[in-house]
């Protein structure tokens, strides 16, 4: 049975789990109308992915979605294959990461999106996507009704099987997987609680909530992994073999699996179509990783889509969500295949354990590699540019230390300077024909945020820095590239330059 075509929309997002929803909303922020099809009838109620890093947590006290999650507990101490590492973000307003059950984030990003005119509609199963030059056309079901959906663009945040990645032809690159983790909240469960605790057959993970909910998770070395969801009889077994400890009594809530499968898409974009989350890459979720660089996906594509629904900018501007997210995704890849390793390889790498340990305890290092993990060192490219500026693409906190009101708006772009001389005057004289989309603040009274010898910069609405006044291109440029011609005819944009 069909239906007649639905009327279309700016943006159809394929799934409704955290990337799907965080996107919607950063969407509606840009004014594009937005739709969120998801196939299931309703949320999940399984604390899946649980960790917020210290830039997701930065991203939501700029959109003002801090206080909804309660300030949850701040833990210092991370991981980088079962090996104890800061949790990093020290140079912002909310270092460390945070532990908030997925389906608590989702509520939280569900009704912010709604909230700002998302629609969000559940039992809606997509089928097929086909693109156009002009648009894109989605087969959807619903209750055995099969409807045509019409979008501008579309966006496939439906995870690892994709059914957008598949119809939009973007081959699947990776390594099949080769270990396998089984795990399960539990309710009755008493065991001690253990951090990546290696033992003859296997590694052993057990924390328990204060709701009492005792979350187990357990690998057997050398074990195939599966082809089928574990039963909580596989779980409790695994773990009796692994640990000498019987859970059979306890209740389970929840059983799963995953494996070390790892592989990206070739493209995030094409054409019309573009891919997010897990969507777009598939790996271990080592630190929170997946969920984390996920949201980092959304925010980073939302404003751009948005800019392009209007017809502010080209698809020149769309480009680069592939060039930055990707290149940020295989990061991603790269350090969770080193984490696989160490935390599930077996005896045959302990020499590689002990030289991460030794690594580990000099700062320097272990800063820069907390900072990678949890995407707050992430640098976007920034081409022909001086590779001495020490702020060109990277992100900017949204407010100063210690946390305060957000600086930073997550649906325009700022221009940041740090005194009244020419630079600053010929700067605020450049932007002015961007007022509709940038604003000028005065970095002064924000506590130092530009390093010497940086004096201005203009900051993306995803907090990451697009100029300085040490790069080689002009002010000008730089607006025109990221926010779009100007409203009027500007004056004396060119000038606008280090040395002034």
């Amino acid at each position: 049975m069909s239906s007649p075509v639905v009327e279309p929309v700016d943006v159809v997002v394929v799934g409704a789990g955290p990337v799907g929803l965080m996107l919607a909303g950063e969407l509606r922020l840009g004014g594009a109308d937005v739709v969120v099809l998801e196939r299931l009838t309703a949320p999940i109620e399984e604390s899946r992915a649980s960790q917020l890093g210290p830039r997701t947590a930065e991203l939501f006290l700029q959109r003002g979605l801090w206080e909804a999650l309660g300030d949850p507990p701040q833990e210092n101490t991370g991981h980088f294959g079962g090996i104890p590492l800061a949790a990093g973000g020290a140079d912002g307003p909310v270092p460390g990461n945070r532990k908030v059950p997925q389906p608590r984030t989702e509520r939280i990003l569900h009704d912010w999106a709604t909230g700002l005119g998302a629609k969000v509609l559940r039992d809606h199963e997509v089928v097929s996507v086909e693109q156009t030059a002009d648009e894109a056309v989605l087969t959807v079901r619903t209750r055995g009704v099969t409807a045509s959906w019409r979008a501008r663009h579309v966006v496939g945040c439906d995870g690892a099987e994709s059914v957008v990645r598949r119809d939009a032809g973007i081959p699947f690159d990776g390594t099949p997987a080769e270990r396998e983790v089984l795990r399960a909240d539990l309710k009755g469960a008493r065991v001690s609680n253990r951090r990546f605790e290696r033992l003859p057959r296997g590694v052993a993970v057990s924390s328990t909530s204060p709701e009492g909910v005792t979350r187990v998770m357990v690998h057997e070395y050398d074990r195939a992994p599966g082809t089928a969801p574990p039963s909580f009889a596989e779980v409790a077994a695994a773990w009796e073999r692994v640990t000498g400890e019987d859970v059979s009594g306890a209740t389970a809530l929840w059983t799963d699996s995953f494996d070390d499968a790892q592989g990206q898409a070739a493209v995030y974009r094409r054409g019309r179509l573009f891919l997010a989350g897990d969507a777009a890459r598939v790996h271990v979720p080592a630190g929170g990783q997946s969920l984390n660089t996920g949201l980092h996906d959304a925010v980073n594509l939302g404003w751009k889509l948005a800019a392009r629904v209007h017809g502010r900018v080209g698809d020149d501007l769309l480009d680069t969500y592939d060039a930055e997210r990707r290149r940020a995704g295989q990061r991603v890849l790269a350090n969770v295949a080193v984490q696989n390793l160490l935390l599930f390889g077996g005896s045959r790498y302990d020499r590689m354990r002990d030289l991460f340990g030794n690594l580990l305890e000099t700062p320097v290092f272990a800063e820069s590699l907390a900072d990678m993990v949890n995407g707050v060192g992430e640098r976007y490219p920034a081409p022909h540019e001086r590779p001495d500026d020490p702020l060109l693409g990277r992100r900017l906190p949204p407010c100063p230390k210690p946390r305060g009101t957000a600086f930073l708006p997550p649906d325009r772009g700022v221009l940041l300077l740090d005194s009244d001389g020419p630079l600053a005057r010929a700067s605020r004289e450049g932007a002015a024909p961007w007022v509709d989309r940038v604003d000028v603040i005065d970095e002064r009274d924000l506590v130092g945020l530009l390093p010497s010898p940086v004096r201005a910069a203009l900051v993306r609405p995803d907090g990451h820095v697009a100029w300085t006044d040490r790069c080689d291109r002009s002010l000008g440029d730089a607006l025109h590239r990221w926010f779009g011609p100007p409203g009027h005819a500007p004056e004396g944009l060119s000038d606008v330059r280090e040395g002034m």
